[in-house]
């Protein structure tokens, strides 16, 4: 092979190797993105229920059947 072969080569890897590192250090980026976004989801399930534990309303059942009467 030429010089100039060999060299473009050697330029092929490097860039191949630049591109593989970054696309780890991307894929790492995303999953703990990924982690964060699910954990807010969490916390902001979390804050809505609080809200309406805090919000003095009258909890209404589920289901008719599980209504109680107010004579009870």
């Amino acid at each position: 092979m030429s010089d100039a072969t060999d060299e473009r080569i050697v330029n092929l890897e490097i860039k191949q190797a630049f591109l593989e590192r970054s696309l780890d250090e991307l894929d790492a980026v995303v999953r703990g993105l990924n982690l964060e976004v699910q954990r807010l989801h969490k916390e902001v399930d979390r804050l809505q229920r609080q809200q309406l534990e805090d919000s003095g309303e009258p909890k209404r059942p589920a289901r008719l059947e599980d209504e109680v009467p107010p004579h009870y």
